[in-house]
């Protein structure tokens, strides 16, 4: 899932971001609620929220509040060291769609956060089809085309393909595209990335400026 943590402490944010990724999430983090809302606004994507109440600006009550209030369906996953019945409703009624007191097991917070993945697959489910420029993936028939031409790719390019078609202008690392497009089981460096992206790029084409390399950490894929 693509994630963006709002929480304020530091340290459980740097915790959350190394398990979360360890666990094959893409993670986006801020610490402030006004930081956070940019980024939801902002970023393409987003497909849960883990929000602290407890922020240092606004609250993550009002943070859920006007994310709910421009007509954002996206998860919402609720964290607070309060907890008793008046704070969950009053969470839940601010549009959380879920709530987990502090201090809690990791273990507890991913399988919520499955939970919620499975509750959104209908309701929030994507378009099967990923446009950019003249670049179109169906996910339905597994097939790519260049300006109505298919062109055949590999599963490995066809899979580095829809994960840089998911999240366009966000820099994607190596080791997120090395999970994204290569099963656990499979030996392979991040220089495969790299390797990939190359042959990707010439089978686009005149499309392949669209990936941009973001020198030292991996590859973007800029606005058609």
């Amino acid at each position: 899932m693509h994630l963006l943590v709002i929480e304020d402490d530091p340290r459980l944010v740097r915790l959350l971001r190394r398990l979360l990724e360890e666990d094959r999430h893409l993670v986006e983090t801020a610490t402030t609620g006004r930081d956070g809302l940019e980024i939801a606004e902002a970023a393409t994507g987003v497909e849960a929220i883990i929000l602290d109440i407890g922020l240092p600006d606004i609250s993550g009550l009002e943070v859920a509040r006007r994310i709910r209030a421009v007509g954002s369906e996206v998860a919402i996953l609720m964290l607070t060291a309060r907890d008793t019945v008046g704070d969950r409703v009053t969470g839940l009624d601010a549009g959380a769609d879920d709530y987990l007191v502090k201090p809690f097991a990791y273990e507890e917070l991913a399988a919520r956060l499955r939970a919620l993945g499975r509750r959104g697959m209908g309701a929030r489910r994507p378009e099967p089809k990923l446009v950019a420029g003249p670049i179109v993936l169906d996910e339905t028939s597994r097939r790519v085309t260049l300006d109505g031409r298919s062109i055949d790719l590999s599963p490995r390019e066809f899979s580095l393909l829809e994960c840089l078609l998911r999240h366009p202008g966000q820099t994607l690392s190596r080791d997120q595209l090395l999970d994204q497009a290569w099963p656990f089981s499979v030996a392979v460096t991040p220089n495969a990335v790299d390797a990939y992206v190359h042959y990707l790029r010439e089978k686009l084409g005149a499309a392949g400026r669209l990936i941009e390399t973001v020198r030292g950490v991996g590859y973007r894929l800029a606005d058609a």
